[in-house]
C-alpha cells in the first residue's frame, strides 16, 4: 500500500487511521507557477517560508478552534470512528492562519521539513510533536496504514486532490509552540513530496507544506445591542433576556465604557413600562472558584443598578441584584467561545 490510490485506501478514505491532525479546506485558487504567490497571500510574521516556495493556498479566519497533535498515535477506536493518541491534542483557539506553499524541483520533504525544524526553534518555538521520530507514523497495523489522508480536500493550483498521490514514506508532520510577549502561538507543519509516478495529479515535481497556525486569542464579543423593544418581546415571551453588551474586565465588578448602549436601552424600556421591576442577574463562566464568582456575579449585577440609578434616574426600588456565577451556564465552558456565552447579564422581570 505505497500510495492511497488502491481501491481499499479509496473506499476507507473517510475512517482512513492516521496518527496526524490533518487539514481539510475547500479554497479554490487560481494556476500559479512555483514562486508565486496568489493575490493577497502572505507569509505569517512568525514563521517564514523555504526557499523559491509560492503560496497555491491561503485562507485566514478571525477566529477558529484547530487540533494540535502533541503525542503518537494510540490506536483507531471503531466504535466511535476516533483516533486516539497517547495524550489528548491541544484545543487551540484564536486567529487562524492557513498556508500552503509549493517549492517546485528536485527537493525532498525531508528537507524541508528539517529547514522548517530548525527554523522554528531558531524564532523560538518549542516543538511538540516531531512525526519523523514517531514510530508509529506509517506503520500497517492490520486494518490500515496509519499514516494516510482522511478527509483532506484541498484545492490548490495543481488539483483538488493533492493529498492524495503523495507517498507515505514520504509525509512528515510536526506541532510546535511559541510563548513570547504575552502571546501563545501554535502551528502544525506537514510537508508532502510527489514525484514524476504521481503526475496524474496535476502535481509538478516538488513538495508542498502546509502551515496551520493559531495565534491564541479569545473571542471578540460582537453581538448587536438589544433594543428595549426585543428586551420586552423576549421578557413575555421566555421570562428573561439574555445581554452581552454589558461589559467588565475579567475578575472586576466595574462597567465599561462600552456597556453605555445596553444601559440606555434597559433605562428606555423601564421608563416605558412604569410598573415593571427587574431583578438583574449576573453570570460567569467556570474560571477561578465558586464563592468567588457568586460575589462577583452579584457585585456586577449591582453596578448595573447602581448605573441605572445614577446616570438613568431609575428608582433603585425596581431593581434588584443577584449573582448565581456558572451555575446557570447556557454553553460549555471547556471552550473560550462557550465561557463567552456564559459570561452574560439577564433580566428577569419581579
Amino acid at each position: 500500500m505505497k500510495h492511497l490510490t488502491s481501491s481499499l485506501g479509496r473506499s476507507f478514505l473517510k475512517w482512513v487511521i492516521a496518527p496526524l491532525v490533518f487539514f481539510s479546506a475547500t479554497v479554490t485558487v487560481s494556476a500559479q507557477s512555483g514562486g508565486s504567490d496568489l493575490a493577497g497571500a502572505k507569509d505569517h510574521p512568525l514563521i517564514k517560508r523555504y526557499a523559491n516556495s509560492g503560496i497555491v493556498l491561503y485562507d485566514t479566519k478571525r477566529f477558529d478552534s484547530v487540533e494540535f497533535q502533541t503525542s503518537t498515535f494510540a490506536k483507531f477506536n471503531l466504535t466511535t470512528r476516533q483516533r486516539e493518541f497517547v495524550a489528548a491534542p491541544i484545543v487551540a483557539e484564536g486567529e487562524r492562519t492557513r498556508i500552503w506553499y509549493e517549492a517546485p524541483g528536485d527537493v525532498t520533504s525531508l528537507e524541508v521539513f528539517r529547514n522548517y525544524v530548525n527554523e522554528l526553534q531558531a524564532s523560538g518555538f518549542t516543538i511538540l510533536y516531531d512525526s519523523s521520530k514517531d514510530r508509529q507514523a506509517g506503520r500497517w497495523n492490520g486494518f490500515l496504514n496509519v499514516f494516510g489522508f482522511g478527509g483532506t480536500r484541498l484545492a490548490t493550483s495543481r488539483s483538488e486532490f493533492v493529498m492524495y498521490g503523495a507517498a507515505q514514506k514520504n509525509v512528515y508532520t510536526l506541532t510546535a509552540k511559541r510563548d513570547k510577549d504575552g502571546q501563545t502561538t501554535y502551528t502544525q507543519l506537514t510537508v508532502v513530496q510527489w514525484d514524476n509516478e504521481n503526475r496524474i495529479y496535476k502535481a509538478q515535481r516538488g513538495v508542498y507544506a502546509a502551515l496551520d497556525i493559531v495565534d491564541v486569542a479569545a473571542m471578540k464579543q460582537n453581538m448587536i445591542t438589544v433594543s428595549a423593544s426585543e428586551m420586552s418581546k423576549a421578557m413575555t415571551s421566555t421570562g428573561r433576556v439574555a445581554l452581552y453588551g454589558i461589559l467588565f474586565d475579567t475578575g472586576k465588578a466595574e462597567l465599561k465604557p462600552e456597556s453605555k448602549p445596553a444601559l440606555e436601552e434597559i433605562a428606555k424600556l423601564l421608563k416605558a413600562e412604569n410598573n415593571l421591576k427587574l431583578r438583574v442577574v449576573g453570570h460567569t463562566d467556570n474560571q477561578g472558584g465558586l464563592d468567588s464568582n457568586i460575589s462577583l456575579s452579584k457585585r456586577r449585577a449591582e453596578s448595573v443598578n447602581a448605573a441605572l440609578a445614577s446616570q438613568y434616574g431609575i428608582a433603585s426600588s425596581r431593581l434588584s441584584a443577584f449573582g448565581v456565577a456558572d451555575l446557570a451556564p447556557v454553553a460549555t465552558n471547556a471552550t473560550e467561545e462557550g465561557r463567552a456565552k456564559n459570561r452574560r447579564v439577564e433580566l428577569v422581570p419581579q
